[in-house]
């Protein structure tokens, strides 16, 4: 892994740990230790309406900036991982900004782009960011452990469709 920044400098990575189940990586960059860093915020404090930015190299156009509203938050069953609680943004996202920053006007990281719903290919106005406060917890156990480990308990969630509720004889899907 190669992380190249936009004053043309270089630096050799490392894999520190991955979480498939949330398509969150940690990696470490050697000999990067006098880097300045952006403070991560607090996802949960994050309203609907606020504005936020997205930055990342679209479509390979490196150091790219947009910005849009915060659209939802806790969006699931969206089929894109296993774990999910994405904020919805309209902030540009395209493929290549994926591991981007999604950042709010105070300038601290509140998400890491992640996904677009697309038809196209391309920005059809809705993005995906996984909330930074979930980074949080997982990059903890990357690096205490390598993975993340979760419990399970053997059960699944789903919504109760008029399908379903016809089947078990229930009057609603309340």
């Amino acid at each position: 892994i190669e992380v190249r920044l936009e004053d043309g400098r270089a630096f050799e990575a490392e894999i520190v740990g991955t979480d498939p189940k949330s398509d969150v990586a940690l990696i470490r960059a050697k000999g990067a230790d006098d880097l300045p860093v952006i403070p991560l915020g607090n996802s949960e404090d994050l309203e609907i309406g606020e504005w936020v930015m997205a930055i990342g190299n679209p479509f390979g156009l490196s150091h790219t900036l947009t910005v849009g509203v915060v659209s939802a938050k806790g969006r699931t069953s969206m089929g894109i991982t296993d774990y999910e609680d994405f904020i919805q943004t309209d902030a540009a996202i395209n493929p290549g900004n994926s591991g981007g920053p999604l950042i709010n006007l105070r300038g601290e990281v509140v998400g890491i782009n992640s996904a677009i719903f697309t038809r196209s290919g391309g920005y059809m106005g809705i993005g995906f960011a996984i909330p930074i406060n979930m980074v949080k917890t997982i990059k903890e156990q990357l690096i205490a452990h390598g993975k993340v480990d979760r419990g399970y308990l053997g059960l699944g969630v789903q919504e109760l469709t008029p399908q379903l509720a016809n089947y078990f004889n229930l009057e609603s899907t309340d």
